[in-house]
């Protein structure tokens, strides 16, 4: 019996440790351009006056003012029993409120789960999943079905929307490393979004993309990466989609309209990029005074890594087309 008294003290102990650990890395009133993150979206939730900012690496800040934010806090909680497995990596983490609920669509990464190999890249299972709480800023925990996509395909930077049928949709990417031509596809999920309904359908690939560049074999075409897919509506209505790519070394984002209004499209890429050089991964908020605001990161490349940061950009949505102003700095 002491042998257990001990043993649980111990656990105890170290849970302690690991809490107090957790609590000591949160910073406070940390200025927007010093926090490194990819992929920051921005959930402002006016039940709390709070805005809830995710990204990769599945962690989450909170702003009063967009300014001075508090973080970073675990609000990710899977199932180390699923096909993900103990920590997964967390990439492209969105929070959206629907219903009642707040809902985490991100995507989910097994290192150690290898489905295969594709012109010499080992495919590591790697797929877009939901996670629900009750409150913006967590828990987020698993739902009913533990596979939203097929098991052997790599899917990423999955997002959500409800069309015009009202019916709820993920759109995602399916990884360019698995059929050298990315694509952004959507799915129906089901109506309480804990699972999905039917198969994937293509709304268009990497190489429609007029502005993206790349050589393969010293040949010059479009480039083969689909990545952070985000869907908007014009004041005036039109359906519309920010995505991105790379021109060459630069990492680039770009813009298509649906010709239909809906997700069926046809998909009509624009010929120049919407926003400037080495910023990406982009999506939009309204900020609690009505101010439209585009999230994205800078990129920069040091010593072979990547450096990228959050930013703000005032965005225009009154006309028929996205049109992106200067940097908002609150």
């Amino acid at each position: 019996m002491k042998r257990v008294l001990i043993m649980i003290f111990v656990a105890l102990a170290v849970m302690s440790a690991d809490a107090a650990e957790r609590k000591a890395r949160v910073r406070n009133n940390v200025p927007l351009d010093s926090i490194v993150l990819s992929d920051p979206c921005v959930l402002a939730d006016s039940a709390t006056m709070t805005y809830y900012m995710t990204g990769t690496g599945g962690l989450l800040w909170k702003s009063r003012d967009l300014r001075l934010w508090d973080g970073p806090y675990r609000v990710a909680e899977t199932d180390d029993e699923s096909w993900m497995g103990p920590n997964p990596m967390i990439w492209a983490a969105e929070l959206h409120k629907y219903k009642g609920k707040y809902y985490y669509f991100a995507t989910f990464t097994n290192s150690k789960n290898i489905l295969g190999e594709y012109r010499g890249n080992k495919l590591e299972r790697r797929a877009s999943h939901v996670l629900v709480s009750d409150k913006a800023e967590g828990p987020y925990r698993p739902m009913a079905d533990d596979t939203y996509l097929p098991a052997d395909k790599l899917t990423l930077d999955g997002t959500f929307w409800v069309d015009t049928d009202g019916k709820p949709y993920m759109v995602y990417c399916w990884e360019w490393l698995q059929n050298w031509d990315g694509t952004i596809e959507s799915i129906e999920l089901k109506p309480d979004l804990r699972g999905s309904v039917g198969e994937g359908r293509i709304l268009f690939r990497a190489s429609d993309s007029p502005w993206s560049r790349e050589k393969i074999d010293g040949k010059e075409r479009p480039n083969r990466v689909t990545d952070g897919p985000y869907l908007f509506r014009t004041a005036t209505g039109r359906l519309g989609m920010i995505w991105t790519s790379w021109i060459y070394d630069v990492y680039t984002q770009g813009v298509a309209y649906s010709e239909s209004g809906t997700l069926e499209g046809p998909w009509i890429q624009e010929k120049e990029p919407i926003t400037p050089p080495d910023f990406g991964h982009g999506m939009l908020f309204r900020t609690f005074d009505g101010r439209l605001l585009m999230s994205v990161h800078s990129h920069k490349s040091i010593n072979g890594h990547y450096h990228r940061v959050p930013h703000l950009f005032n965005v225009d949505d009154s006309g028929d087309k996205l049109v992106i102003g200067d940097e908002y700095r609150p």
